[in-house]
């Protein structure tokens, strides 16, 4: 009896330790897509800041109004696109586990 407990009890702890290292995993592959994407942001707004420069230029002026506009409404369709994403991912993942 006192083997099949103490059985019972390794085998827990031995899945224990399987699950800790599954997340252990899942942090370490995150924290390279979180580096990953400050370097993104990083090359996104010094790319801006030169867009910004060059359009300050040029002549004939664009208002100024007129482009913070267009950069709204591109982030708009970014992140209705990236959810649009999202919504296909879940749909696949459902239509997977059935």
């Amino acid at each position: 009896q006192n083997e099949k407990e103490l059985q019972d009890v390794v085998k827990q702890q031995e899945e224990k330790m399987l699950q800790l290292i599954d997340k252990s995993g899942e942090v370490t592959r995150l924290t390279g897509e979180v580096s990953e994407l400050k370097r993104s942001l990083q090359r996104a707004e010094t790319e801006a800041k030169v867009l910004w420069e060059e359009m300050r230029g040029k002549e004939p002026k664009v208002p100024t109004a007129y482009v913070q506009e267009r950069v709204l409404l591109r982030q708009e369709v970014d992140k209705l696109r990236l959810l649009l994403l999202e919504k296909q991912d879940e749909n696949l993942l459902l239509s997977d586990k059935y």
